[in-house]
């Protein structure tokens, strides 16, 4: 249960654990314990915003009923390790190349969980193809 201020007055949340097939694009707040199956890449990029060199790992991560890809920047990337579960709390979801991907993004808490978890790697979300929803594509200008 997290609590939270708005407007002067006091809003209990309770927050429920998604699972991983459960899962959609645009999701916020969401929160899921997983167990890292792999670290499928890792690279340097560059930051159109601050022009900075910015580390980002691709974990492959799953539960009981699928998996799904986790991207972690920076310091992030050396806080997990494959075999271990880990439960993230106020993270999000979106999609890269029409992919799902599940994101810590700034204000979500990443630390590891005492939970056992079975990974099922059998149902991979990552592999659907998912449209964000009020996604339109680009019209082109001639």
């Amino acid at each position: 249960m997290d609590l939270c201020f708005r407007a002067e007055r006091l809003v209990v949340v309770e927050m429920v654990k998604k699972k991983i097939k459960e899962l959609k694009p645009s999701d916020r707040d969401v929160d899921v314990v997983f167990s890292v199956v792999e670290k499928e890449s890792e690279r340097n990029v560059t930051s159109r915003q601050d022009g900075l060199q910015h580390r980002v790992a691709e974990y492959r991560v799953a539960d009981e009923t699928g998996s799904v890809k986790l991207t972690l920047w920076d310091e992030d990337v050396d806080k997990v390790e494959v075999g271990k579960t880990y439960e993230l709390k106020h993270g999000y979801t979106s999609t890269f190349r029409g992919q799902l991907r599940l994101r810590k993004g700034r204000y979500g808490q990443l630390s590891e969980s005492g939970e056992e978890v079975e990974p099922n790697t059998s149902v991979d979300m990552s592999e659907e193809v998912h449209r964000e929803e009020g996604y339109r594509p680009r019209r082109r200008r001639f």
